[in-house]
């Protein structure tokens, strides 16, 4: 029978090739923005900002990662997960959490990912309690690398973290989760960024030990396995992945681990919903589980109906939080060029580009200012503005987002730059999220969040709803398109607000198709000369909610 750590004789681990640890293993969106550490992290220059700085530049380009999880039948991506947030900003039902328990090495992760693989369901988080040991001191490490520290006694987990955390994620917000360096006995400085899904799974030796723990589970599953084969698999962990020798592991279990587990864990069984003797090989318990699981997935679904959000606005006066550049007879020009059907692809990106820098001016006319005095070179005082915060970051919501970037870098010099990608699932008619860098510290930074034409607003939604979860204040954020439909605009306002929506032209209707009418088109097919994919959701037009 496979373990977490172990698998069956002769087989690679699951993990084989991440980080040595093994303290987070993650089926969700893999996005990591503290993994950003300098992917278009230029320090802004707006001409209003505040002197910083600079740092280098560098690319916003990244590797995708990949899938952590192949089985016979499909394969588990790390990229992608449903809308934790419904069309009004509100939350969806919580997240269910299975809880699973049981001695070192018992199989825990192995069942996980036994359940995970019969779920069928690609949104799934799993969380290791092996993140969460505390950060021990200098003589506390000596202990431990002599042998002598009890990491099987609670007190050596940070349970008031973990417990913040899995609130958090079972709420659907992001999440920062530590990495535990079993071979250190330390913490790494870097700290794997975590998003919510459909399930989460959380593993570990004393999952049931901590009764605030145990409120936030949905499902207790206590994984039972003979002793002597949970000695076997862990002497074969912890000389091949932690560098132990045998002496040092055999003295830790008998005088830490085996009274730990006959202490804390084995009576925790008592409160177990469900029991599984030999692990991951018994699947009828397994079949049970996801039975289970199954069942409240349906009842926690919820529609992602915009049209039905939208129709409740008719007749509505648009929000104040809308502004729309004066249509000036230049602005109307350039308007009629870019909506011709029969507009080549060379004009239709220049008067483009002419709008977004347009639109770009107008929308920092918006962020607030603070009286600043500066000396001319005549040697008198003249009395200024300048950004009365710390920067502005600029957000593309790919693809279409992107042809802003140019005009917003021309405009702020050295401006930071992120990157949000959403793609619609055609099975549920709900937007994903599919990639995500976001700079360091955006939570202090004012946002431009750019996309080129907002027609349902269920892109928009999205994007707006991550920067809240990086903790940027609502306030704090402009969403910028070229062109909007009312649907939009309102579904926006009506979700978020705080949000400044700023744009050239705003069209009253959109089709079945959710189209803008009168409209531009498909931006990104006319703007790059392609035609789109069926699953990309370009500025949430032709979205299939």
């Amino acid at each position: 029978m496979a373990t977490s750590s172990d698998s069956k004789p002769g087989e690679k681990p699951v993990d084989e090739g991440l980080e040595a640890d093994r303290s987070l293993l993650r089926f969700d969106s893999g996005s990591g923005d503290d993994s950003f550490n300098g992917l278009s992290s230029r320090v802004s220059h707006c001409p209003l900002t505040p002197s910083l700085s600079p740092r280098k530049r560098t690319t916003s380009q990244s590797k995708t990662e990949p899938p952590l999880l192949r089985t016979n039948k499909r394969t588990i991506y790390t990229a992608g997960r449903p809308p934790w947030y419904n069309v009004t900003g509100t939350t969806f039902k919580e997240a269910f959490v299975i809880g699973l328990c049981g001695g070192s090495a018992s199989g825990k992760t192995t069942v996980a990912n036994k359940i995970i693989e019969a779920l069928d369901v690609p949104w799934v988080v799993l969380l290791s309690m092996d993140s969460f040991y505390k950060v021990l001191n200098k003589e506390e490490q000596d202990l431990a690398a002599k042998n002598e520290y009890n990491f099987d006694h609670p007190d050596a987990l940070d349970f008031e973290l973990l417990v913040t955390v899995l609130r958090k994620l079972k709420k659907g917000k992001s999440i920062k989760v530590p990495v535990y360096d079993f071979t250190s006995h330390s913490r790494r400085k870097e700290w794997k960024t975590v998003y919510g899904a459909n399930v989460v799974i959380f593993e570990g030796i004393l999952a049931f030990a901590n009764k605030e723990l145990l409120k936030l589970l949905d499902m207790k599953v206590f994984v039972e396995t003979d002793s002597d084969i949970r000695l076997i698999r862990r002497l074969k962990r912890d000389v091949s992945q932690r560098g132990r020798d045998i002496n040092g592991i055999i003295k830790q279990y008998n005088k830490f681990v085996k009274p730990a587990f006959e202490q804390y864990i084995e009576p925790t069984v008592q409160v177990a919903d469900i029991v599984v003797p030999k692990g991951g090989e018994n699947f009828v318990a397994l079949d049970l589980i996801v039975q289970q699981v199954h069942s409240q997935l349906e009842k926690r679904k919820l529609s992602w109906n915009i049209s039905a959000l939208a129709s409740a606005h008719q007749g509505q006066p648009l929000p104040k939080t809308l502004s729309v550049m004066e249509s000036t007879p230049q602005v109307r020009g350039m308007h009629t060029i870019i909506r011709n059907k029969e507009t080549n692809r060379d004009e239709f990106i220049f008067y483009s580009k002419r709008l977004m820098r347009l639109l770009i001016e107008h929308a920092l006319s918006f962020l607030p200012l603070k009286p600043v005095f500066v000396e001319t070179p005549q040697g008198t005082t003249y009395e200024g503005k300048r950004l009365s915060g710390k920067r502005i970051t600029g957000v593309s919501i790919l693809r279409a987002g992107e042809t802003m970037e140019q005009a917003l870098t021309a405009v702020c010099k050295d401006i930071r730059l992120g990157k949000i990608l959403i793609q619609t699932n055609h099975d549920t008619g709900e937007p994903e999220l599919h990639y995500l860098r976001l700079p360091r510290d955006i939570s202090e930074d004012y946002v431009i969040l750019m996309d080129s034409t907002v027609s349902t607003g269920a892109a928009a939604l999205m994007a707006v709803r991550v920067l809240l979860d990086h903790d940027v204040a609502e306030d704090k954020i402009f969403l910028l398109s070229l062109l909007m439909a009312e649907m939009g605009v309102h579904s926006v306002a009506y979700a978020f607000p705080k949000v400044r929506i700023i744009s050239t032209a705003v069209d009253k209707e959109v089709n079945e198709q959710f189209h803008i009418i009168p409209g531009i088109g498909n931006f990104g097919d006319r703007y790059f000369g392609t035609d789109a994919p069926s699953d990309w959701c370009e500025s949430d037009e032709g979205m299939d909610l």
